[in-house]
């Protein structure tokens, strides 16, 4: 396929499914057989752009840029690193909606892999179930550190949260910048993108007004 046409498709944010696409065997090789074989891999990236590995401060990058790939900036990749999501009785009978505003994102566009900076929203209207707040942190954390797009992220939290606490009544709203948009191409430092998904209750605009008015920030802070 014509790079151009790649590079065009991949801009227009095009996915066939909320899944993170992943190869059968993305998971036959332990964490410290993908970090030997990326640092081999960048090393050779780094010659190809012309800089001498035999220096001191150089020497290391390779294994360091290895085992921030897998341990740190894409752990969510691997299902054994989803965060427990215990549940518990709803026994106040609380039926109104909880919040949890201001979560951070810190993702990677799978595009550029340039960092992907935010904030995630989230809201649901409890049934028989409820969940610990920093769960609902740690969730987002993990779907986050993995290559992404934004549009999927929203719906991966969202479809998580809706089968754990058995209910649709949830609405994810996250607004990040991108430094794909602010570092390279049109370098706009000052735009951020929007997205949100909802189901249940939150199709009624009224509670999605509810929810937006009950935010204390800003959507672009």
């Amino acid at each position: 396929m014509d790079n151009n046409l790649i590079e065009a498709i991949g801009d227009n944010h095009i996915s066939t499914n909320v899944d993170t696409p992943l190869l059968p065997t993305a998971f036959d090789k332990t964490d410290e057989e993908k970090i030997s074989s990326i640092k081999k891999y960048f090393a050779k990236i780094m010659e190809e752009l012309g800089l001498d590995l035999s220096d001191d401060s150089l020497s290391g990058t390779p294994h360091r840029f290895a085992k921030m790939y897998v341990k740190e900036l894409f752990y969510g990749l691997n299902p054994e690193n989803k965060p427990k999501l215990s549940t518990f009785d709803n026994k106040y009978g609380y039926k109104k909606m909880l919040i949890e505003q201001n979560i951070n994102i810190d993702s990677s566009c799978e595009h550029h892999f340039l960092p992907i900076v935010g904030y995630a929203h989230i809201a649901y209207i409890p049934k028989d179930r409820v969940i610990g707040l920093s769960k609902l942190n740690r969730l987002v954390d993990y779907y986050a550190h993995r290559p992404q797009v934004q549009e999927r992220l929203c719906m991966q939290i969202l479809k998580d949260l809706q089968n754990t606490l058995k209910t649709e009544d949830v609405i994810v709203v996250i607004s990040a910048k991108h430094l794909c948009v602010s570092s390279r191409g049109i370098k706009d430092k000052n735009s951020f993108t929007t997205t949100f998904e909802y189901g249940g209750k939150f199709e009624d605009v009224n509670y999605r007004n509810d929810f937006f008015g009950s935010l204390t920030s800003k959507l672009e802070d």
